[in-house]
């Protein structure tokens, strides 16, 4: 199985205080971009699309 791949928004620019997501089929992966190395936080599907949600109701 290859790494997963991480990306960060376009809109934090070069900033390097950011987090990182990686989604795969099942899962969607967040880790601190300045801290790979520290490991990543997962979440189910049904996890991720909740936090999603609060953030677009919150005006995030």
């Amino acid at each position: 199985m290859s790494d997963p791949l991480f990306h960060k928004s376009s809109h934090s620019g070069h900033s390097a205080d950011c987090v990182e997501v990686a989604t795969l089929s099942r899962d969607t992966l967040v880790r601190d971009s300045r801290h790979p190395e520290r490991g990543h936080l997962t979440f189910s599907v049904t996890e991720w699309n909740a936090f999603l949600a609060a953030a677009r109701n919150a005006g995030v």
